[in-house]
């Protein structure tokens, strides 16, 4: 049967961390999803090697936004139904964006008028693509002032997306080995942070 498993897995260490560290939004006309390649070994469609974008003449750009308080938080849901035969899976991204300015909120309305896919990176160094066929939404948010001196100020963001599988692991430990994941046959994506 081809929904069977073919592995186990043993009870793992506490050496490890929950959190974000950043995400990378990628507008979504400057990939192409049937040009992905997978890692092999890894099973299909599980971990992405490369994925070369659409334009091949520039570097694709990765808009990094750093995350830096335990209000952000990426998980998957498992939706299935026996009695309908479907599964699919959605991606929630929480972020908070400390500080409002100018250019972020223009940002942040493009962004809920778009449907980016975003690369999620843990504080374990672990890297998410989320939205690879749909692309994300942003489904909420706010922008806030605040209203004592201590309250957040800043912009609050749940983006979502809907897939036919989860949140594909991308083979990169760091800055450098993303850029080369979107390598368009020439130079490495660019990571803009202004």
């Amino acid at each position: 049967m081809a929904c069977d498993i073919s592995n186990g897995r043993i009870e793992q260490c506490k050496d490890s961390v929950s959190g974000l560290k950043a995400i990378y939004i990628i507008n979504y006309d400057k990939l192409n999803s049937d040009s992905v390649v997978y890692s092999t070994g890894t099973g299909e469609e599980d971990e992405i090697d490369t994925w070369v974008p659409i334009d091949t003449a520039t570097p694709l750009n990765l808009y990094k936004f750093e995350l830096k308080s335990t209000q952000n938080s990426f998980t998957t849901a498992i939706n299935s139904s026996r009695d309908n035969g479907t599964t699919f899976f959605t991606q929630t991204l929480v972020a908070a964006l400390k500080r409002q300015d100018v250019v972020t909120t223009k940002n942040v309305k493009l962004l809920a008028y778009g449907r980016p896919r975003i690369v999620v990176r843990t504080m374990t160094d672990q890297f998410f693509l989320m939205g690879l066929d749909q692309g994300a939404d942003v489904s909420a948010g706010e922008i806030s002032s605040g209203a004592a001196l201590g309250d957040f100020n800043g912009y609050s963001l749940t983006f979502t997306a809907e897939e036919e599988l989860p949140a594909n692991f991308i083979d990169c430990t760091d800055e450098a080995t993303l850029k080369a994941v979107f390598n368009n046959g020439t130079d490495d994506a660019v990571i803009v942070t202004s």
